[in-house]
C-alpha cells in the first residue's frame, strides 16, 4: 500500500531539529499509513555538524527520510545589526527553488502520495511552495502557546493603528496572556527596528494565519488559558511535551566526571546552573554569580561557556581555564560543595536524584525538560523569546522563581544579592512553586499516555491531515458511489481510493 507522505522543513538549528524529529516520530507512531521526508537546509558554515547529526537520526528511524538541501553561498550579505529572526527568515526564503525541486522529485515517486507540509515557524515562507502544489501547510511552533498568540496578534494590532514596541510603552494586553505584559518582558526582536526583528515577527504572524493549523510543543494542562484564547484565531494542536530523552551511551569524559560527582551528592541537594548552547556571560557577570554561590549553603553544578570570539551569530566556546574567568580562590572556597563544568548533559543532570533546582535561560525545550523531571526553575532569560518564556513561567503559570524576567544577553548586571535571594527561594522545600511543578510533571507525562490530551490532539491532527482524501474523492469520484457513506478509515478502501485517484494524473500530486 502506498504511503501518505508528509514533507517536514525544519530550521537547521539543533534545538529546532530535535523538536521536529521528536514530533515526526510521535506522528509515525500514531498512524502506520504515514511516512515523512525531512528536507534539511544545511546552514552555511555548519554543514558538517548538521549533516552528521542528521545521519545519526536517519540511522535510528527508517520511516523518516532525510534529504539534504545544500546551502546557496553568498545569497546575501547580512549587516552586523541584523537580528537572528531576520537572518533566519531571509536564509530560508533563498532556498525556495531548491525545496520546490526536491518536492517535485517526491511527487514523481509512484510509491508515495504527498499529503502536506509541516513547516518550522521560521520556514513559513515555504507555504508558497506548498500552494504551488495545492498542498496544505501546517506550522510547527517549538515555543509556547501564549507567545504564539502574541505573534498572531501583531498583524491585527497593526491594522488597528498599532506601532512598533518601545521599552517606555505601558504594559500591553494580549488575548493569550492572562496578565498585562510589560514591554521589557517582550522578546528583543519585538523591540528591534534597526535589525528587522519587529518586521520579522509581523511577517511570521501574518503567514501563520495562512496555514491550515499550528502544531505547538505544549500541552493542554500547562497552558489552558492561552489555548482557549486561540479558538477564534487559528486551529492549534498542542501535542507536547516533545522531548529527546534518549541517553547517549558513548559519554564524554566530561559527562562521566559530572555524573560521577552528582552520584556522590545527597539527594535533592544540588542547584544546577546552565544557560543553553548559546548562553554565556562576560567576566563581570560571572564574578557576581560566583559571589552568590559562595554565599549560599547549597551545593551547585555550574556550566560555564565563554562568549563567541568572532561574529555576533557565533556560538559560545568552552573555557580553557575556569580559574582565569572566576575570582581568585573561588575553587578552594567551594571545593567541598560545588563543581564547575563546560557543556553538561542536561537531560541526565535534570533526571538525577541529587538535583533540586535549575537556574535556566528559559529556552522552551529546557523548561519542558525541567517540568518533565519535576525540577523547579529560577528564570534568567538571555535572548530570543526567553524573556516572555520567563514571564509566562513566573507570572502566568506560577511555575518558576523569579531571578530575572527582563535580562538580555550582555545588558545590565545582575548582582550577587539578587542571585542569592533567588537561589535560596528556589531551593526552599516549602516554596509552593515546588509542589506545583511536581503536579505539572505528572500532567506532562499523562498528556502523552493513551487517552492523554496530547495524544488525543494528535489523533485529531492525523484525521485532519487525512481528510484531504475525502475532499479529493468528493471532487472527482461522485459518480462512482455516495462517498459520504464510506468509512475512509478502512485500510482497504483507503488504498482503493488512493489507487483510483492516482489514475487522474493532474490530481495525483495533490495526494
Amino acid at each position: 500500500m502506498k504511503k501518505s507522505e508528509l514533507v517536514f522543513i525544519p530550521l537547521p538549528a539543533i534545538g529546532h531539529l530535535k523538536s521536529t524529529v521528536e514530533f515526526a516520530k510521535l506522528l509515525l507512531d500514531q498512524d502506520e499509513r504515514l511516512s515523512i521526508t525531512v528536507l534539511v537546509i544545511l546552514p552555511i558554515g555548519d554543514e558538517t555538524n548538521i549533516t552528521s547529526y542528521t545521519q545519526s537520526l536517519a540511522n535510528s528511524n527508517t520511516r523518516i527520510t532525510y534529504t539534504m538541501i545544500h546551502p546557496t553561498h553568498h545569497l546575501f550579505q547580512p549587516s552586523s545589526s541584523m537580528c537572528f529572526e531576520k537572518l533566519a527568515t531571509i536564509f530560508i526564503e533563498k532556498h525556495k527553488t531548491q525545496v520546490e525541486q526536491a518536492v517535485m522529485e517526491l511527487l514523481s515517486d509512484n510509491s508515495t502520495h504527498v499529503v502536506g507540509f509541516v513547516l518550522d515557524m521560521f520556514c513559513c515562507c515555504m507555504i508558497d511552495v506548498a500552494n504551488k502544489f495545492k498542498l496544505p501547510s501546517y506550522i510547527f511552533f517549538i515555543s509556547q502557546v501564549a507567545f504564539l498568540g502574541f505573534l498572531l496578534h501583531l498583524p491585527v494590532r497593526d491594522s488597528n493603528g498599532g506601532r512598533n514596541f518601545n521599552l517606555t510603552d505601558p504594559d500591553s494586553d494580549f488575548s493569550s496572556f492572562r496578565n498585562p505584559v510589560p514591554a521589557n518582558a517582550l522578546p528583543h526582536a519585538a523591540l528591534d527596528k534597526i535589525g528587522g526583528g519587529y518586521e520579522s515577527f509581523h511577517y511570521l504572524g501574518t503567514r501563520f494565519h495562512e496555514s491550515k493549523g499550528i502544531i505547538v510543543n505544549s500541552f493542554a494542562e500547562l497552558e489552558p488559558y492561552a489555548i482557549n484564547s486561540m479558538v477564534t484565531q487559528s486551529t492549534v494542536y498542542p501535542v507536547g511535551p516533545l522531548l529527546d530523552l534518549k541517553v547517549n551511551d558513548n559519554k564524554s569524559t566530561e559527562s562521566i566526571r559530572i555524573l560521577n560527582w552528582l552520584d556522590n551528592q545527597p539527594s535533592k541537594s544540588v542547584v544546577f546552573l546552565c544557560f543553553g548552547s548559546m548562553g554565556s556571560f562576560k567576566p563581570t557577570q560571572l564574578e557576581q554569580i560566583a559571589m552568590a554561590l559562595e554565599s549560599i549553603d547549597h551545593r551547585f553544578l555550574w556550566s560555564i561557556r565563554q562568549p563567541p570570539s568572532k561574529d555576533m551569530h557565533g556560538a559560545p566556546r568552552d573555557c580553557t581555564s575556569y580559574e582565569k574567568v572566576l575570582p581568585d580562590g573561588f575553587f578552594s572556597r567551594v571545593k567541598d560543595r560545588g563543581m564547575v563544568c563546560g557543556w553538561a548533559p542536561q537531560i541526565e543532570v535534570l533526571a538525577h536524584e541529587a538535583i533540586n533546582g535549575f537556574v535556566s535561560h528559559c529556552g522552551w525545550n529546557s523548561i519542558l525538560e525541567s517540568l518533565w523531571f519535576g525540577v523547579p526553575i529560577a528564570t534568567w532569560p538571555l535572548y530570543a523569546e526567553q524573556q516572555v518564556n520567563a514571564f509566562v513561567m513566573v507570572r502566568e503559570l506560577r511555575l518558576g522563581v523569579e531571578l530575572s524576567l527582563t535580562y538580555r544577553s550582555g545588558s545590565e548586571l545582575v548582582v550577587a544579592d539578587q542571585i542569592k535571594r533567588a537561589l535560596n527561594s528556589l531551593m526552599d522545600d516549602s516554596n509552593p512553586v515546588r509542589e506545583r511543578v511536581k503536579k505539572m510533571s505528572e500532567e506532562s507525562r499523562k498528556a502523552l499516555m493513551k487517552g492523554g490530551s496530547s495524544l488525543l490532539t494528535l489523533e485529531k491532527l492525523v484525521e485532519d491531515i487525512m481528510d484531504v482524501f475525502v475532499v479529493i474523492c468528493h471532487s472527482i469520484l461522485p459518480s462512482l458511489w455516495p462517498i459520504h457513506q464510506l468509512d475512509v478509515k478502512n485500510e482497504f478502501l483507503h488504498w482503493y481510493l488512493l489507487e483510483t485517484v492516482h489514475m487522474h494524473q493532474p490530481l495525483a500530486r495533490i495526494l
